[in-house]
Order: structure tokens, then C-alpha cells, then sequence
């Protein structure tokens, strides 16, 4: 009786708020369920609305809950970087793996690599999506602290890390807007070709200036779908994430592509997008506002969660 009436008007208020077209009035139904399933189960609660948001396509969660979205945290991406000692990488990453399943059930671990080329080696590169924003980081590390068997891990391999590096990302609007960019909200991803496959991470350092990331991010986004869509690309090609920096380096953006046949995958669809006009014309836009560009090859982990 009370935790149904409590879902039906939660319903109404969410109601009240929805702006999609007629189109999208089936999920209402859908939503309606949810709410009322979980009433019943008692975990309304544990169900953040932008879990709820999540079950719908990517072209109507931005355009159906502006006012609800607005009030939620951002969701954020937390990328570390530990430079690990060359004579000491075997026994870190043995560790390291023998804890993976009690990191991942600390905290929302998505992608774990070594760089294989185009900059520092031996640096254990790891990415965590947040969707409660700072303040999930905040409680799911200070548990993760209290964690005997955490403690025990880290004085492990502490004789193995020389230099610790964190900084905090956030996923550009361009991620929700298309199907074809995975997102790092998705907790898992794996296709074939585990043993070929390769992430590549392109970072930009922008220029200085409060509209030197919007309008870098404007121009990416413009020449986008062109890239995406450019024959000949290969099709083990796909964009994971784009990303700038909130905490850290200041204008600063990654994007994160997946090439599941390895180098060859990547270099076939590098020179199909060279081809393309308006993506060549995105990138004369964007080296104007950029100071140093850099792309590294990173191999994901056995028990990463993004293979």
C-alpha cells in the first residue's frame, strides 16, 4: 500500500517533467514498472534516476529529462597512472591481477592497460567511472581504505610503484549523443578478438582560455560522424570515449578508440579517415587551439572489465 502509492507519485512527479515526443510515450509504461517493481522489493531508493534515464536510447536522454538531469552529480571518469619500477613489473602485475576481482567489487573499475608504445612503458594505466560524481569517489575509496585485505594488497606493491598520478575526467555531451560511442557508463565491454585487440589514447593539450574547450569539442563534434561512417575504416574500429579533464591538467582531452585487430585495425582506419573532407577540416580547426598532441598503444589487462 504505502511504498505503491509512494511509486505512483514519484511517477507522476518524474511525469510532470517529461518533454520527449508522443514517440517515446512506450517507455513511460516501462518506467511505470520499474518503479512500482522496485517499491515492492524495497530498494527504490538504491535506483538513481540516472539509472532510469539509462534505459533509454541515447537520442532521447538528453531531450527527455533536461530539469531531472540537471539537478543530478555529474558522473565522472578517474583516471590513475602509476609509473611502475621496470625489475618490478612482473610481481606488481601478479599482484595486481590476483586482487583484480576485490578492486572491481570496491570500486567501478572499467579499463585496466600497460602502454605498449608512444611514450612511458611500464605505467599501469587505469580508468574508474563514477556516476555519482566526487562524492561516490569519495565514500567508495574511504571503504575501500577500511578493507583489511585492500591493505594488505597495497603494502604489497608498494616497493613496486615509483610514482602515483590521478586526475578526474568528464565524458563530453558528444558520448550520450550517438549509439556508435560506447561510453565508460556501460560497466563491461567485450568482443572478439581479446588477444588482437589494442586501445589507443589520443590526448590534446589545449591552448588556454575558457572557450578553447567548447569550441575544440564543437569542432570534434562536427567532423565526427564523417570519421565514424569513412570507408574503409575497419570494422573492429570503435570510439570508447571523449573526454576532458576536470581536476589535473586543465584543457585537456582524450579520446579512447578500440581497434579489436590490433595495429593493423588502427592504421587501416587512420588513413580512411584522412580521406575524409570535413573530418580533415575538424582537425585544421582543432590544431589551431592545440599545443601538444600525443597517442599512445595500450594493451588491456586479463581481468579488465573493457577488453
Amino acid at each position: 500500500g504505502g511504498l505503491r502509492r509512494l511509486a505512483y507519485l514519484r511517477f507522476i512527479t518524474f511525469l510532470r517533467k517529461f518533454t520527449a515526443p508522443k514517440s517515446s510515450v512506450k517507455y513511460l509504461f516501462i518506467w511505470c514498472m520499474y518503479f512500482v517493481f522496485h517499491a515492492h522489493q524495497n530498494k527504490m531508493m538504491l535506483h538513481t534516476r540516472q539509472q532510469i534515464i539509462s534505459f533509454l536510447p541515447k537520442s532521447l536522454q538528453r531531450t527527455s529529462f533536461r530539469t531531472v538531469s540537471s539537478t543530478m552529480p555529474k558522473p565522472i571518469i578517474e583516471l590513475r597512472e602509476y609509473d611502475i619500477k621496470p625489475e618490478q613489473l612482473k610481481s606488481y602485475m601478479e599482484a595486481t591481477s590476483n586482487a583484480a576481482e576485490l578492486r572491481k567489487s570496491l570500486v567501478p573499475l572499467r579499463l585496466f592497460t600497460l602502454p605498449e608504445t608512444g611514450g612511458a612503458l611500464n605505467v599501469a594505466t587505469h580508468l574508474y567511472y563514477y556516476e555519482g560524481g566526487l562524492e561516490e569517489r569519495d565514500e567508495k575509496r574511504s571503504q575501500q581504505g577500511g578493507n583489511e585485505d585492500w591493505v594488505k594488497y597495497l603494502k604489497s606493491v608498494k616497493p613496486c610503484v615509483q610514482r602515483q598520478k590521478s586526475a578526474i575526467f568528464v565524458e563530453a555531451d558528444l558520448v550520450k549523443d550517438r549509439e556508435e560511442i560506447c561510453g565508460f557508463e556501460n560497466e563491461s565491454l567485450s568482443r572478439e578478438n581479446h588477444d588482437e585487440c589494442i586501445y589507443e589514447m589520443r590526448r590534446y593539450k589545449l591552448k588556454l582560455g575558457y572557450d578553447t574547450l567548447p569550441n575544440m569539442l564543437a569542432a570534434y563534434d562536427k567532423g565526427l560522424n564523417s570519421k565514424l561512417q569513412a570507408e574503409g575504416t575497419d570494422e573492429s574500429t570503435s570510439l570508447i570515449s571523449v573526454m576532458y579533464c576536470e581536476v589535473g591538467q586543465l584543457n585537456e582531452v582524450i579520446e579512447i578508440w578500440r581497434h579489436g585487430h590490433g595495429v593493423k585495425a588502427m592504421q587501416k582506419s587512420r588513413e580512411a579517415s584522412r580521406k575524409i573532407h570535413d573530418w580533415r577540416l575538424a582537425i585544421s580547426e582543432i590544431a589551431e587551439m592545440a599545443i601538444e598532441f600525443k597517442s599512445t598503444i595500450h594493451k588491456p589487462t586479463s581481468f579488465s572489465p573493457f577488453k
